[in-house]
């Protein structure tokens, strides 16, 4: 074999490093170095031992998860690239603590794409010995990773057996701040109350979770430690929460229910009530659709219309039904809007029609196939003679005032839904205002 060959063959590779930084978000790992200090160190290493570096990654994720690293993902893209073909790196559980991103490292090494991992006290390289070691060393860091898990929900669950709240606090509650009562939670003194409030009004007043939000927001002006207002969907969440009356689920959906030691805030009995109040509201308001809700915006605050429903006994017996509608006050509480009584309503929904194009309508096709249909019937079935009649826009005009009068809730929903303009309803008038 020639000299030169052989020299050429015993030249050492020349590696070019990527300094890899990696601050994990979980709390375990509070005691690591920072991002920063991992940097300072390594810099100062590869300064002490001349190594090249050519670029430089950091990294704010956890490394417990396979492919969940974007940093980390490019640095395997680049490897296999040429662009360097080392990785300077604080401590081998920076790069992996679990098995597929290991398992990525060690084939770039055997590709020969990885010529070395260089850590503060390490170096790994392409040989059975250090390889098997830097696998040691990373199975290590996942069994750490699979323990802390276990003994993390063991010492959930033995809190929760004690009676022990972990977490933070629900509204309304406090957490302790003190080492010797950790996990114990004490009655928010400016919160607590207004909680408690909330489950009486529901339970003895019938008020609803709308009403109950319109509460807080307009008359107590309520605000969560967040210095946030509370939502409706809150308020529903809170309604719906045993804790208050002593007795949680860790975790959530898991059957496991435990009695808190907090003090309650209500009693069960109540709890129960409000309970029983919310599910009749639910059902009233499955089974009450009113025709003309959430289609018009009111034309003082914006809020959107809701509806009323009031029965009137008469005296030879029975009674008469009558519908108003007015503005939600979702926006304001105090809006003066008027209620117009849905008769009335409708009246003033035919003078829209008289006046809009029924281009604007927005299911002329269909409104002509029904009418085209009804004059099937007409000839096949009642053996009229008359003409068919051309379908005019007049045709199309008065089909639809009939559905407005005549027609079901979902049909009136639907012709007014199909409107391309907003209607705007103030003071018993409706306004169509093109957007």
């Amino acid at each position: 074999m020639p000299i030169g060959t052989l020299a050429k063959e015993i030249v050492p590779v020349r590696v070019k490093y990527c300094l890899y930084a990696r601050k994990s978000t979980e709390s375990e790992e509070r005691q690591v170095l920072s991002i920063d200090s991992q940097v300072k160190e390594m810099l100062q290493l590869a300064e002490r031992e001349g190594l090249e570096i050519v670029t430089m990654k950091r990294e704010s994720h956890s490394a417990k998860e396979t492919g969940q690293r974007p940093v980390f993902n490019e640095i395997i893209e680049e490897l296999r690239q040429d662009k360097f073909n080392g990785i300077l790196t604080w401590a081998p559980d920076r790069i992996s603590r679990n098995a597929g991103d290991l398992g990525k490292i060690v084939d770039l090494m055997d590709a020969g794409k990885l010529h070395e991992i260089r850590t503060y006290g390490q170096r790994f390289t392409n040989s059975p010995s250090e390889k098997f070691l830097l696998m040691i060393l990373g199975s290590q860091a996942k069994l750490e990773n699979d323990n802390r898990g276990i003994n993390v929900k063991r010492g959930l669950r033995t809190r929760a057996e004690m009676g022990l709240w972990a977490g933070m606090a629900p509204l309304g509650y406090l957490n302790q701040n003190r080492m010797d009562k950790k996990c114990q939670v004490i009655i928010d003194p400016l919160r607590g109350p207004v909680i408690k409030k909330m489950f009486e009004k529901v339970a003895y007043e019938q008020y609803s979770g709308r009403k109950i939000f319109n509460w807080l927001k307009f008359e107590l002006n309520f605000y969560t430690r967040g210095n946030k207002p509370l939502t409706l969907s809150g308020i529903y969440r809170i309604l719906e929460s045993p804790f208050y009356y002593g007795v949680f689920e860790k975790p959530a959906g898991s059957g496991n229910w435990y009695q808190g030691k907090h003090e309650p805030l209500i009693t069960q009995e109540l709890f129960e009530k409000a309970k029983a109040q919310l599910k009749r509201d639910n059902i009233v308001r499955e089974t009450k659709e009113f025709a003309f809700t959430k289609l018009f915006t009111c034309g003082y605050c914006g809020s959107g219309i809701s509806a009323e429903e009031k029965w009137k006994q008469l005296k030879a017996g029975g009674a008469n039904r009558y519908i108003y509608y007015s503005c939600a006050r979702s926006r304001d509480r105090n809006c003066k809007n008027k209620y117009i009584r849905e008769e009335d309503l409708i009246t003033e929904l035919l003078k829209i029609l008289d006046k809009v194009n029924i281009n604007e309508l927005g299911m002329r096709q269909k409104l002509e196939d029904e009418i085209a249909r009804f004059n099937i019937f007409q000839r096949s079935v009642l053996g009229s003679t008359d003409k068919v009649k051309n379908r005019a826009d007049a045709d199309i005009r008065n089909y639809a005032k009939y559905i407005l009068k005549e027609g079901t809730t979902i049909e009136k929903r639907e012709l007014l839904a199909n409107l391309r303009s907003r209607i705007v309803y103030k003071d018993k008038t409706l306004t169509l205002i093109k957007e």
